[in-house]
């Protein structure tokens, strides 16, 4: 981030957002800044793979307009998911249907599959292609038609 970032506008990064240098922006494609992390999950406080931890503000703010997004904290935050891997939009409805759905079909092979779809992301900088938080008043609206990816898809 540039200097003095959070005075230029809110803490989420949106697209082409004038506050993310040249080397934020590498890092960001290739998850290199999220290698802090890996202390949280040696100390048992994340793990690999889970609901994506939020900043307490943003939690609480999907909480009161999204029913049940607290019940997405039922296991540990990972490090990367299912939203993180299939979600495009960073929709609070989305992120909490792809949450619920990975604690429907919680299992070691999935998690194996999600690690290994983010380590290729990783690899070939692919990133941080969202299209940005949307504004407060498009994360109101009613998301829950869209399907998922993941269900449709067949092992």
């Amino acid at each position: 981030m540039v200097e003095d970032a959070e005075s230029k506008g809110p803490a989420w990064t949106t697209d082409n957002d004038s506050r993310v240098t040249r080397v934020g922006r590498l890092l960001r494609r290739t998850a290199l800044d999220e290698l802090p992390e890996i202390l949280n999950i040696w100390k048992r406080e994340m793990s690999f793979v889970g609901p994506r931890a939020l900043d307490v503000e943003e939690q609480r703010y999907l909480e009161g307009i999204v029913p049940g997004f607290e019940h997405r904290l039922q296991v540990l935050p990972g490090l990367t998911g299912l939203a993180q891997v299939y979600n495009p939009t960073d929709d609070g409805h989305e992120k909490f249907r792809y949450d619920s759905e990975y604690l429907q079909c919680m299992s070691p092979w999935l998690d194996m599959k999600l690690l290994v779809l983010s380590v290729r992301n990783s690899l070939l900088a692919g990133w941080d292609h969202r299209r940005g938080k949307p504004d407060q008043d498009d994360e109101l609206s009613d998301s829950s038609s869209s399907e998922s990816q993941f269900t449709d898809e067949s092992d």
